[in-house]
């Protein structure tokens, strides 16, 4: 069987209550659900969470089975992989039911849709000795030409790419922070994600936005609405 797991911890310390604020009209964590909803692969979609609150709208918006997860988990530093791997193993001992591929997929992604699932999935499962797949996104600007601060001056990062053209110099990716299947052998053994053994998944930047801070949020809620008035006119 195939599960999502959610991880919305209550906690949330710049963002007030953020994973179930008010985005665009509805809960933030509900573009989430509907995402894995509309895919149509999960056989249970799960919310980790240590907010009743949290656990309450999760199920109003379709999650079908929450976890409650204990307070050694839901501090500001425990990551996401012992989260899903405690999710695995609650659910097994509660269900005894087989799992055999997990996608994390996190609450702070509006623009996640049903096709990057999919796609996610489908690569995993087609490529020869994958353990993941997720979501990446290209940097917008060359990383070699980065500049840092000095004094009341800056500096090149990278002395011997700075003067290069854009064009001629390689282009870089980081982490979408939307998705990340694996197996679930990957993830109980904690492998590693940023490996050979990882497929990316790459989507364009329009779709990718952090919303970490409060500037991210308005950031993310301009991108959202633009992206949703362009499809109504097509």
């Amino acid at each position: 069987m195939k599960i999502a797991v959610i991880p919305a911890r209550g906690g949330s310390k710049r963002i007030k209550n953020k994973n179930i604020r008010e985005f665009a009209g509805k809960p933030l964590i509900s573009y989430s659900l509907a995402a894995a909803i509309d895919a149509g692969l999960f056989d249970e979609i799960i919310v980790s969470t240590d907010s009743s609150e949290i656990a309450a709208v999760s199920r109003q918006y379709g999650a079908t089975y929450i976890v409650e997860r204990s307070a050694d988990l839901s501090d500001d530093f425990t990551g996401t992989t012992p989260v899903v791997r405690d999710a695995i193993k609650c659910y097994e001992l509660n269900l005894e039911k087989e799992i055999e591929q997990v996608c994390c997929i996190y609450a702070t992604a509006p623009f996640l849709s049903a096709h990057a699932l999919r796609s996610g999935f489908d690569k995993l499962c087609k490529t020869e000795n994958a353990k993941f797949a997720f979501s990446v996104t290209s940097f917008p600007f060359p990383i070699q030409r980065s500049i840092r601060l000095v004094g009341n001056g800056v500096e090149p990062v990278f002395d011997k790419q700075i003067k290069m053209r854009s064009q001629d110099l390689e282009e870089y990716y980081h982490d979408a922070g939307q998705f990340y299947w694996g197996t679930r052998s990957a993830w109980l053994a904690s492998t590693g994600m940023f490996k050979e053994h990882s497929c990316p998944i790459v989507l364009p930047r329009y779709l990718v936005q952090d919303i970490d801070t409060h500037e991210d949020w308005q950031r993310a809620e301009l991108m959202y609405r633009a992206y949703i008035k362009d499809n109504e006119n097509e």
